[in-house]
C-alpha cells in the first residue's frame, strides 16, 4: 500500500514494533501518524522523537468507547483514517490455573481491540473508497505459545478475525494484513 499523504493509526505505539512502525509511516511519507498506547508518557515520546506529524496520545485498546471516540476525534480534527494499525499486546505466562479475567483481558487486548477498531474504522474507509487494516499478532498466532495458552489462543483469533476482514471486505476497497514477528 502506498503510504504517501495517509492517514494512519497505531496502538501499541509507545514502544517497540509499533513506535518503529509510526517512524516508518513518516519516513515513507504518511501525512500524520496518531500513535497511542495505554501509557500516554511513551505515546508522547514517541510523537517527540519522531516529528510534528505525529501525535502521541493514551488509549485504553480494552475499551471499545475509547477506540470510538478516538476514531471520531482523529476523523473531525486531523483527516480520515487510512491505515489502522492494531499492535497493542502483552505477554502472560500461564494456562489452566489463570483465572478466567486473565483470560479474557488477553482475548479484550488481542482480539477484540481489533473488532472494535474494525467496527470505528471500516464505514468510513468505505466511504471514501478504501483503506487498510494491520493487526499484529505473533508467529503464535501461527503456531503457539508453548508457556502461555492465552496468548496463543488469542493471537490465533487475531490472525482468523484479520483473514475474515480480508475476505469479506475487499470487494469494497478494504485490506487487510497480519504481522506475526518471531
Amino acid at each position: 500500500m502506498d503510504i504517501t499523504d495517509r492517514i494512519a493509526v497505531i496502538t501499541g505505539a509507545g514502544s517497540g514494533i509499533g513506535r518503529a512502525l509510526a517512524k516508518r509511516m513518516i519516513d515513507r511519507g504518511a501525512r500524520h501518524v496518531v500513535a497511542t498506547d495505554l501509557d500516554a508518557a511513551n505515546a508522547a515520546e514517541t510523537a517527540a522523537m519522531i516529528g510534528d506529524k505525529v501525535t502521541g496520545c493514551a488509549l485504553d485498546v480494552g475499551d471499545e468507547a475509547a477506540i470510538e471516540a478516538l476514531v471520531a476525534d482523529v476523523e473531525s480534527n486531523i483527516g480520515g483514517i487510512d491505515i489502522f494499525v492494531s499492535n497493542a499486546g502483552y505477554g502472560q505466562s500461564g494456562g489452566l490455573e489463570l483465572s478466567t479475567e486473565d483470560w479474557q483481558k488477553m482475548m479484550t487486548v488481542h482480539t477484540w481491540s481489533h473488532l472494535s477498531a474494525a467496527r470505528a474504522v471500516i464505514p468510513g474507509m468505505i466511504s471514501r473508497g478504501g483503506g487498510y487494516l494491520l493487526s499484529t499478532a505473533s508467529a503464535a498466532g501461527l503456531l503457539t505459545q508453548i508457556d502461555s495458552g492465552p496468548y496463543a489462543v488469542s493471537k490465533h483469533a487475531a490472525v482468523a478475525f484479520a483473514e475474515w476482514v480480508s475476505i469479506n471486505y475487499a470487494e469494497q476497497g478494504i485490506g487487510a494484513s497480519v504481522l506475526c514477528p518471531q
